[in-house]
């Protein structure tokens, strides 16, 4: 990007450093030192900010729903992750570009009843679960009243990396 300095000299208009430019909503847009340092923003209609970048070559990028959740980042060098809610803002699912995800389930409530995430761990009741229905077992009909938290746990001869 061509620095603002840059085309004030070749307009022929007088400034100052640091160079400072707001917008309507007096939230800075641009900015530039003498020394050659600048950086820029952008916001969405809400003043959420949506871009940053600077002279070093470093940007990111933020995605938000309706409700100002934050729901996708991403940065110059690679990495970016991205949210999930539901209608109560609670997260229910995040993944990032090193492959990692979990995803949450709540109840009427707010509190996490099911958890689980890329790495095998996995605790709670997934909603539509078995609880609550009746099976049949060798011609005898019992009714599921509660499935039991579950956590993955890897055997004893697995050697996961650190």
């Amino acid at each position: 990007m061509k620095k603002l300095s840059e085309t004030y000299k070749e307009l022929g208009i007088d400034f100052t450093f640091p160079i400072e430019i707001k917008d309507e909503n007096g939230k800075e847009t641009y900015y530039e030192t003498g020394n050659g340092n600048w950086y820029r923003r952008e916001y969405d209609k809400d003043g959420l900010e949506t871009y940053y970048e600077n002279s070093d070559g470093n940007w990111y990028r933020c995605e938000y729903d309706e409700n100002g959740n934050e729901t996708y980042y991403e940065y110059s060098n690679g990495y970016w992750y991205r949210y999930e809610y539901d209608k109560n803002g609670k997260v229910t699912y995040y993944e990032d570009s090193s492959g990692y995800w979990y995803r949450c389930e709540y109840d009427e409530k707010g509190n996490r009843t099911y958890y689980e995430n890329s790495n095998g761990t996995k605790k709670g009741t997934k909603r539509g679960s078995c609880s609550g229905k009746v099976v049949e077992v060798d011609g005898k009909k019992y009714k599921l009243t509660a499935v039991k938290d579950y956590e993955y746990k890897a055997p004893a001869w697995v050697n996961w990396p650190v």
